[in-house]
């Protein structure tokens, strides 16, 4: 079935460089797996002081309005710090999130770091990690350590949880499972986020530049002479695949990312069910609606929500006669009373899946063409051309 969501109908979301719902702190490079395709190299001592991170978190305050704060890495759960950096972030009015592989997390340092004030955790789990104890497992045999993780913050409880993948040529075939796994654990799993796998192959094609001195490529963990996979996946494949099992799928918002309106950085789904039945998708009203609304009474655009907002799912049935999505959802879920009664007298939520997709690597005659435009590389201009 073809379904149209070009970005003349989903909503455009409004986050900006100095308004944007997530701010990004990494008070370590340290971590304990290698992950395929990671973007950070892993330094053993590489622990920010707090004096550092205090610096940084003040810049976020001075120039930018931000819901929530990511801490990742390296893994920054191998801080010895990382309850005070959460504490930290939480008296400044902002929601911590951990991105973690969750490697060393317990329930005694889950409980301190609730205590805290800990918003949510990211958990990066898959089968392209060197993951002891795990290696060799496929995406849907490492469903089983997802669950543990969801279940540990399920236990604690008023956490938000979020699993992300890597996805990679190889393991595209796995997303339709995962999604429908997450449907069966709607109640306790709140976010699913697919990254489309990325390498810079550049194979002696380009130069790239600092001001007027050549960057070394050969320093940069992300940059390899060549692959042999494909590193051209874009978001839409990996909606046709969630088709497979799900066919009425509908992402409702995005980001896009280049000069191509159609090549979504970030392609955001929004659907309403249980474990029963899923009823269906969000509209592009129902995010603009959420997203306004939050901003215009606190100032900043909405990135998590509390686990006790993503379980009151029937309440947004109010909102039908803004979205066409939501009416969508309350018809099929009356429906559900004579068709599929034990998804009727099951609670509604809402669960989030997100595909995200890197940078896109154009042929060298776009390249040609967008020589004097400049891009951002560790945070300076970088201007860049072809090599010879």
């Amino acid at each position: 079935m073809s379904v149209d969501y070009s970005p003349q109908t989903l909503y455009r979301l409004p986050w900006n460089l100095a308004d944007n719902a997530i701010s990004w702190l990494e008070p370590t490079y340290a971590c304990n797996i290698y992950c395929d395709g990671c973007y950070r190299e892993n330094r053993k001592s590489s622990h920010k002081p707090l004096s550092e991170i205090e610096r940084e978190l003040n810049l976020f305050a001075r120039l930018r309005k931000t819901d929530s704060v990511s801490i990742a890495g390296g893994d920054p759960l191998l801080h010895p710090q990382i309850v005070e950096i959460v504490r930290m972030i939480k008296n400044r009015g902002w929601k911590p999130i951990i991105n973690t592989n969750g490697q060393v997390l317990t329930e005694e340092l889950l409980m301190k770091l609730k205590d805290a004030g800990v918003w949510g955790f990211t958990f990066h789990i898959d089968s392209f990690q060197n993951r002891p104890h795990w290696k060799g497992k496929n995406e849907v045999e490492l469903n089983e350590l997802r669950l543990h993780y969801a279940k540990m913050l399920a236990k604690v409880g008023g956490i938000t949880c979020s699993f992300n993948a890597t996805v990679y040529p190889e393991t595209i075939q796995y997303v339709p499972e995962l999604v429908k796994w997450a449907q069966e654990h709607i109640d306790i799993v709140h976010i699913m986020v697919f990254i489309i796998y990325r390498i810079a192959t550049l194979e002696g094609l380009y130069d790239y530049y600092i001001g007027d001195k050549k960057v070394d490529l050969g320093n940069i963990t992300y940059v390899k002479e060549s692959e042999i996979r494909r590193t051209d996946v874009k978001s839409q494949e990996i909606v046709d695949e969630i088709r497979k099992v799900y066919p009425d799928f509908m992402p409702c918002a995005f980001l896009n990312g280049t000069h191509l309106p159609d090549s979504y950085k970030w392609l955001l789904t929004g659907r309403m069910g249980n474990k029963h039945q899923i009823f269906g998708y969000v509209g592009p009203r129902f995010m603009e609606l959420v997203q306004s609304v939050k901003h215009f009474f606190t100032g900043t655009y909405l990135a998590y929500s509390t686990p006790r907002a993503q379980r009151m799912g029937r309440l947004y049935f109010l909102l039908s006669p803004f979205d066409k999505g939501i009416r969508e959802c309350a018809k099929n879920y009356f429906r559900s009373l004579f068709t599929n009664p034990k998804a009727f007298f099951s609670r509604v939520h809402y669960q989030s899946i997100m595909i995200i997709q890197p940078i896109d690597i154009f042929p060298m005659a776009k390249l040609i063409c967008a020589m004097v435009v400049p891009t951002l590389l560790f945070g300076k201009i970088v201007w860049f051309g072809l090599a010879g």
